[in-house]
């Protein structure tokens, strides 16, 4: 891929991740990792690197956005936050003292159980729904 491209596909994934992440409430590494391992070759500890490195940017933009709509609880966000600055120090060197491979898989049963536990409760609440 000439840079031309690569900088138009990295972009367009950019892109993708900050709509799917501010629209759904994603975390951007669900699109970024995936996308840097596969389509551009990047090493699964790069992968993860390179998105979290992302998220600062998309998620203060996102933020603003739904702070302007009223859609923020900002004592909430700062306490998250600070649990979240010790659990990305440890989860930092957790990560970096696996290998890719494990890390690979860790990261893909995540996102497998995450993606069963949602579909069963989108089935629960449409089942609840309906009665």
């Amino acid at each position: 891929m000439d840079v031309g491209m690569t900088v138009a596909a990295l972009i367009l994934v950019g892109l993708g991740a900050g709509t799917l992440g501010a629209m759904l409430g994603v975390g951007g590494g669900i699109i970024y990792v995936p996308a840097l391992a596969t389509l551009f070759s990047f090493a699964q500890h790069e992968a993860q690197g390179t998105s979290l490195a992302v998220i600062l940017p998309t998620a203060l933009m996102a933020a603003y956005v739904h702070s302007k709509a009223g859609r923020v609880d900002w004592r909430t966000a700062i306490l998250l936050g600070a649990g979240g600055i010790l659990g990305g120090v440890l989860g930092a060197r957790t990560a970096l003292a696996l290998d890719a491979p494990l890390l690979k898989r860790m990261f893909a049963v995540f996102l497998m159980l995450s993606a069963l536990r949602m579909l069963g409760k989108t089935r629960r609440r449409s089942h609840a729904d309906q009665s």
